[in-house]
């Protein structure tokens, strides 16, 4: 029965889109009247209402939808949604600025000679408006009012204007900032804790350890990764729209002519270029460069892109003297807060230290000037045709729609589950042969069609957290969160053109003229559509595209992950690999150098330390090649353990379904407790089918390939040997890098105790003729002083044994006068050995060994990557790595 009410919801849906109910009340209408019927229902046939859900009941289920939103969305540290009106806002006032319009008169005249320079302009102008206005409707709307007639009076086909006009249009789907991209990281980011948990799980059945290792965990995503991850696949999506036109109109050359606009190629006609396309060029370096460069979130990007695109439609809307003052304004103000704070440390909180007062000033007047500027041209497009009402209202609206949607679609969600909606769709997508690429490719198959039908948000926010974990934790593919969201949104941007739905096509279909045919309309998507599918397979065989881009900004960040990271491992270690052995003999000389050094100047618990520290360095190169020939044995076991694992990977899927389905019937059995004929019939068939299940599921079992037991067991214990040696080569190397490390800076930090010498020099007297008190205090602040020095643990523990000898327990002048000798004679003896090694050949030898095995045998202890490692563990990352064989 449950199956029933999951069929009944699912037509429902369907049902109401389908007649015109407004998605917002589609979605959790049929979610409420299924559950209404399966509540009814159970209460009349079997009197219970629970009696037709997998488990709970009728208000928890529907209760669960809206409590699920309120606790995703209500979270302080949830804010990727709020970029939602900040963009919607940006691009609603950029198209009543009428950018569309002054784009598409200059990039015509700018490449009209070309063949198909018309169609080539509509591409470029599309990518540019879905760089910064990303509204579908209002592109398509504009480039069918201005672009079309043009392209018609000079003889282009009608399939191929039409055609362009509509590909490119719907641009700002995949280009970011895209409020489609937005959605996918918010739902996908749920996704990943459930595939996380799926893994896991899947992790613990596998290998029988409690848990899984960090390295094998799934990547999670973010709006600005998935803004980062579509830039590269949007611009390849132009080059192939550019390039079908270009060749198109080399064939055909009368179904699109190059145009000559007849204008003089002068100083003034680039002046005009200049004038209308570097205001928006400017604000997209602006939101994509700021989230880019890891200087602002998505939401503070979302917030810039308001902000620009007000500035920019003061100075379009407006028109008389001071047209341009506002936006001079903004941008000298914006580029004197960049200059003020590399100058200056800005940070308010720390004015008390940095005693910055007249940089924090210049930024004072700056900001109010910035404010001013925003003000201003807010106040013009408040006044020229009421035009920030309109925006605000039109942004209002928009925005609700899409946080109504996302509350309906929690709701239809919740009621599919209760139904086992879920459950089924894992155990069939699972169950299919061929693992993840067909479960994928499937995936992909319908979230293609349902664009026919539905539009691009219901597709994110109804299938995405469906079909989406169980994508996301297969071990074998271990693709990124990012570039399945990438896949899903180029998927979901054919939705605006297929027909008999798609949006864009309405949209033309409106402006354009009545000589315009439709069914030309939709002979010309079909190319673009092809190019878009072509799209989709270059980044699905091609995950770098995707991968890349997030993956070095985020490893050139400030914020940048340490090499120690679990998910950078196994690149470091192959990058380690490498770079070590080729290293090995200049490193083994740096080493000699020390060694040879005269070490007898250093404290003896110090020189011991650095002997063992060249010692573990001496063993280290072969832990290494230890370690990397264990690897190499794992490669060479793959090949024939790999298919062997993937058949026992399957039959264990098999019988984990066949469990899925004894549970389910297990828990119908419920509703038959009776003793009428009917439920004695039912129970005896359910009975039933449970026995058959069971029998089929220890037939799964006993299907185990013969072996099995003994290649695991040996496969596993490669995989332990891997271990021990990667922990041999860690243990060894990065204790010896940090022992190096310290003892350099220690003995490069001389001078701070040089300089402090005359006031330690002075303690015997000065406690022996000061209050213990006052003493006490003089000599904590000596503490505080010596903190700074590198290797004070017992410059500091002496100064503190002073102290207590004064105020502590036990305290006492004798005590005070011997505590104090003793403190000189420390900073005495740590100023010896210091200075002895800076004026000798010991701190050199130290300081060339540290630098040589900072980025080799110590690279896991440093706070990030070089540069060059960092590009290089970019690649790396970028690709999909199997992991499979250690479930």
């Amino acid at each position: 029965m449950e199956l029933l009410f999951l069929v009944i919801l699912v037509g429902l849906m369907m049902l109401s889109l389908g007649l015109g109910f407004p998605v917002a009340f589609a979605l959790p209408g049929s979610a409420v009247v299924a559950i209404g019927l399966a509540a009814g229902t159970g209460w009349l046939f079997s009197g219970d209402s629970t009696a037709y859900f997998m488990s709970g009941s009728a208000i928890e289920w529907l209760s669960a939808g809206v409590t699920n939103f309120r606790g995703i969305y209500w979270e302080a540290d949830r804010d990727t949604l709020i970029a939602i009106p900040l963009f919607v806002f940006m691009g609603i006032m950029l198209q009543r600025s009428r950018i569309a319009e002054e784009l598409l008169v200059t990039m015509a005249r700018l490449f009209g000679a070309l063949p198909g320079g018309l169609g080539i302009s509509v591409i470029v102008v599309g990518a540019l408006l879905a760089a910064t206005t990303g509204v579908v409707g209002a592109t398509v709307v504009a480039m069918g009012l201005i672009s079309l007639p043009a392209m018609m009076r000079n003889n282009y086909s009608q399939p191929l204007a039409t055609g362009t006009i509509l590909a490119s249009g719907t641009l700002g789907q995949i280009i970011p900032p895209s409020i489609v991209l937005i959605i996918l990281a918010d739902q996908l980011s749920s996704a990943v804790d459930q595939a996380g948990q799926m893994r896991t799980q899947l992790f613990r059945e596998s290998t029988g350890a409690f848990s899984m290792p960090s390295e094998l965990g799934v990547s999670s995503t973010s709006a600005g990764d998935m803004f980062m991850g579509a830039l590269l696949p949007g611009l390849i999506l132009v080059a192939l729209y550019i390039t079908f036109v270009l060749v198109y109109a080399l064939i055909r050359p009368q179904n699109a002519p190059s145009v000559s606009t007849g204008q003089t190629i002068d100083a003034t006609f680039w002046r005009e270029v200049a004038v209308a396309t570097l205001p928006p060029l400017i604000l997209i370096l602006l939101v994509l460069g700021s989230i880019i460069a890891g200087v602002a979130t998505v939401t503070q990007a979302g917030a810039v892109g308001a902000a620009g695109a007000t500035v920019m439609a003061g100075y379009k809307l407006h028109e008389g003297p001071g047209r341009f003052l506002p936006t001079i304004l903004a941008l000298g103000s914006v580029l004197a807060l960049g200059i003020l704070g590399n100058v200056y440390n800005l940070n308010v909180r720390q004015l008390d230290s940095s005693g910055e007062y007249f940089g924090v000033m210049l930024a004072a007047i700056a900001t109010t000037t910035l404010v001013y500027a925003l003000g201003w041209s807010a106040w013009r497009t408040f006044k020229v045709d009421d035009t920030l009402r309109g925006v605000m209202i039109e942004t209002a609206k928009t925005s609700s729609l899409v946080f109504i949607i996302l509350l309906g679609a929690a709701m239809l969600i919740s009621a599919f589950r209760a139904f086992g909606g879920e459950m089924l769709v894992k155990e069939f997508l699972t169950g299919l042969p061929g693992g993840f690429w067909v479960q994928f490719l499937l995936v992909m198959l319908v979230v293609f069609l349902l664009g026919f039908f539905l539009d691009f948000i219901e597709i994110a926010i109804v299938v995405v957290p469906i079909v989406a974990p169980i994508l996301l934790m297969n071990p074998e593919a271990n693709v990124t969160a990012v570039w399945l969201g990438v896949m899903i949104g180029l998927n979901i941007q054919t939705s605006f053109l297929t027909p008999p739905f798609g949006f864009a096509l309405f949209y033309l279909r409106g402006v354009a003229a009545a000589s315009v045919k439709t069914i030309n309309m939709y002979k010309g998507v079909i190319p673009f559509i092809l190019l878009q599918l072509g799209a989709l397979g270059i980044v699905g065989f091609n995950p770098q595209l995707v991968n890349w881009l997030p993956a070095r900004v985020s490893l050139l960040s400030e914020n940048a992950p340490p090499p120690r990271n679990p998910r950078l491992q196994a690149c470091v270690e192959e990058m380690m690999s490498r770079q070590v052995p080729e290293r090995e003999d200049t490193i083994r000389a740096r080493m000699a150098a020390v060694a040879e050094a005269n070490l007898n100047i250093l404290p003896d618990q110090r020189r011991q330390a650095l002997e063992t520290a060249l010692s573990d360095m001496d063993e280290s190169f072969g832990l290494l090649a230890e370690f990397d020939d264990t690897v190499a044995q794992i490669e060479a076991a793959t090949p024939d353990y790999r298919p062997l694992h993937r058949q026992v990977a399957q039959i264990n899927t098999d019988i984990a379904r066949f469990e899925s389905r004894i549970d389910r019937l297990q828990s119908r059995l419920r509703n038959y407790r009776g003793d009428d004929p009917d439920d004695v019939a039912m129970r005896s068939r359910i009975e039933g089918d449970i026995a058959e299940l069971r029998a089929q599921q220890e037939a799964a079992r006993d299907s185990m390939p013969p072996g099995w037991e003994e290649a695991q067991a040996d496969f596993q214990a490669l995989v332990q040997q891997e271990q021990t040696a990667r922990l041999a080569f860690r243990r060894a190397a990065e204790p010896a890098y940090a022992t190096v490390r310290d003892l350099a800076q220690e003995a490069g930090d001389a001078e701070p105790i040089e300089a402090m010498m005359a006031e330690i020099a002075g303690l015997p007297l000065m406690v022996a003729t000061t209050e213990p008190e006052e003493a006490a205090e003089q000599v904590q602040d000596l503490e505080r002083e010596v903190i700074a020095i590198a290797g004070h643990a017992d410059l500091a523990g002496a100064l503190s044994a002073l102290r207590r000898s004064l105020t502590g327990r036990g305290a006492s002048p004798e005590a005070a006068r011997e505590a104090a000798e003793e403190t000189v004679d420390v900073f005495t003896a740590e100023l010896g050995w210091r200075q002895a090694a800076a004026d000798g050949d010991l701190l050199p030898a130290l300081v060339a060994l540290e630098a040589e095995t900072r980025h080799t045998l110590g690279l896991r202890e440093q706070d990030r990557l070089s540069r060059a490692q960092a590009l290089e563990v970019a690649r790396c990352v970028a690709t999909h790595r199997d992991v499979s064989l250690r479930f």
